[in-house]
């Protein structure tokens, strides 16, 4: 899995368990919303420092957020017919 729609996935379900809208999220995290549905989409990925104001508004050291994304690397199963070289 792609590590960028590993981190959409990761910040959206650790965003509504923390009762966030992404309104409400991207003002504790002083990001548009647009943006917080553009990383959740995995359309783009965050700099470092976007991974640690997000980090910060969950609540939760950045360490723990990156780890959640490389789980979600691996045990989500890839897609047939994609090559991923980057591996």
């Amino acid at each position: 899995m792609d590590a960028g729609i590993a981190f959409g996935r990761v910040l959206r379900r650790l965003r509504v368990e923390a009762g966030f809208t992404q309104e409400q999220f991207g003002f504790e995290c002083d990001l548009r919303r647009t943006y917080v549905s553009i990383l959740e989409l995995g359309q783009q990925q965050p700099s470092l420092t976007t991974i640690l104001k997000i980090a910060k508004a969950l609540n939760c050291p950045a360490s723990e957020l990156i780890a959640q994304v490389e789980e979600e690397v691996k045990t989500s199963p890839r897609k047939r017919g994609k090559s991923n070289m980057s591996d």
